[in-house]
């Protein structure tokens, strides 16, 4: 006997392309938009208290927008706060600041990543613990010590300290970059008779850019509005750096807080602009020396 064997096809089951809804996801959206929140509202508030009179903003009201925008606050920021005077010393001591940083750094990380000799963990600890060194306590030191030498009171001696304070995070970035570049690199170069200095030069700093970048942003970031060594060591009007502006609009009996806040907004946009554009260089950076190639 043929026994007949039905075969009921099966209906395809429909998808509706939604995902389901996953409370671990929830809150993690809710996280990032209250960080987002967090972090955008002081620069939007900063904006709206630029193009504010001194009645708007004295009436307490720190959530209303402005009447009728107040753009003659940017112009007496420019003006009377003598931006580009300020802006130009800035631009200065940083760049300075960079190109000093950068050249011990880099040089420093590659005797500690690449040489083999006993005392390159003792000197990497010891620019580990400058990191933990409060600039506060080193004021009055460097003060003497500048004072004796003859350079208080002059740009050097902000680039000094400024050079000093962040060469210990860019060593400890470089080198852990450094110590994952392939020694066959080297190898190579020095079977075809590179010499230390052409393989620095030639293959190390080329192949360290993208962390390179990132202490370039990271001490642009940390120096571009330090105020306590520059109002400690300079004293001159035409040395002041941007923070100085400030005190422009500050008098004896008034204070142009419009014209304060237009002058944050113009000093902090540099910084907001090079974040905004590299910030995923920073990224790129600290993760390259992650993974080995």
């Amino acid at each position: 006997m043929s026994q007949t064997v039905r075969v009921t096809a099966s209906k395809p089951i429909a998808r509706t392309g939604r995902k389901p809804f996953s409370f671990v996801k929830g809150i993690v959206w809710v996280f990032l938009g209250i960080l987002v929140v967090t972090q955008l509202y002081p620069l939007l508030w900063l904006l709206l208290y630029s193009l504010k009179t001194n009645e708007e903003i004295l009436s307490g009201k720190f959530f209303a927008l402005p009447a009728s925008p107040q753009w003659k606050n940017f112009t007496d920021a420019i003006g009377s706060g003598h931006y580009f005077k300020y802006l130009g010393n800035s631009l200065l001591v940083t760049t300075l600041t960079m190109v000093g940083v950068l050249l011990l750094a880099s040089l420093t990380s590659f005797a500690i990543s690449r040489f083999q000799w006993k005392y390159a963990p003792l000197v990497m600890l010891i620019f580990l613990l400058g990191m933990m060194i409060p600039l506060q306590a080193t004021l009055l030191p460097l003060m003497i010590i500048f004072k004796n030498i003859g350079i208080l009171n002059t740009h050097l001696s902000l680039i000094l300290p400024y050079i000093a304070f962040q060469t210990p995070i860019a060593v400890f970035i470089l080198s852990n970059f450094m110590k994952a570049i392939p020694n066959e690199i080297e190898e190579s170069a020095i079977i075809d008779g590179a010499s230390i200095t052409r393989i620095f030069r030639s293959i190390i700093i080329p192949v360290s850019i993208p962390p390179m970048m990132t202490v370039c942003i990271l001490t642009f970031i940390s120096i571009w509005n330090e105020y306590i060594l520059a109002a400690t060591f300079i004293s001159s009007e035409k040395l002041k750096t941007l923070p100085f502006g400030v005190n422009s609009f500050v008098s004896q009996y008034s204070v142009n807080y419009g014209a304060i806040g237009a002058f944050l907004v113009l000093g902090a946009l540099p910084v907001i602009l090079i974040y905004f554009f590299l910030s995923d260089k920073i990224t790129k950076g600290m993760m390259a020396g992650a993974v080995k190639g």
